[in-house]
């Protein structure tokens, strides 16, 4: 005996069919359009940060500061902190261009991203004032601890092998980043570097 299938239920399998085809295609298209992009790379930059601990000491001397005629005192007192130093690379200046299979990404050398003073290190025994010095003022203090901070910078600036390092934490996320990307799509990307000295 032969069933019929109601017209109604018949149009109802053929529309289900075409959408689901439809649906596929959509979303085939869709992660095709997915690859490795700049806007995201600077962004994994900007986190790509390290930060570098110092032992820093803050020292200020200022002779004849206070007194009159020859009953006078120098000014004589140093500090001592942990000085912390950013180092990331320009993530303006980073670039990715895809062509193919081919991720090509421009990446800028390290570079110190800022200096700062480790509050937590400061306590009533890191200032250490000579017994025989003048009266120090809140300027003294700030002066010195400037000098200190700028020292510090110039002496990281100058170590190539934390700066290089810096620029491989970067580079070593951006290839997570490609690759993670790669396997959502099921592609495997060739990665190109291209380094420059900003």
């Amino acid at each position: 005996m032969k069933h019929k299938i109601p017209k109604a239920a018949a149009v109802f399998c053929i529309v289900s069919v075409m959408c689901l085809c439809t649906s596929c295609k959509k979303t085939e298209s869709r992660y095709e359009a997915v690859e490795p992009q700049t806007a995201q790379a600077q962004s994994i930059c900007e986190l790509a940060t390290m930060k570098c601990y110092y032992h820093n000491v803050a020292k200020f001397m200022e002779e004849d500061a206070q007194g009159i005629l020859w009953w006078k005192k120098d000014k004589h007192f140093w500090m001592e902190y942990a000085g912390v130093v950013t180092l990331g690379v320009d993530a303006s200046l980073v670039e990715i261009k895809v062509s193919g299979d081919v991720v090509t990404i421009t990446l800028p050398p390290g570079k110190i991203m800022g200096c700062s003073v480790d509050e937590k290190s400061l306590s009533p025994g890191s200032y250490i004032i000579d017994s025989a010095s003048a009266d120090i003022a809140a300027a003294d203090v700030t002066a010195a601890v400037k000098s200190a901070q700028e020292n510090m910078e110039k002496a990281a600036s100058e170590d190539t092998a934390l700066l290089a390092s810096a620029r491989q934490r970067a580079q070593k996320l951006l290839v997570d980043y490609v690759n993670n990307i790669g396997e959502a799509v099921g592609k495997q990307y060739q990665i190109e570097w291209i380094y420059t000295d900003e």
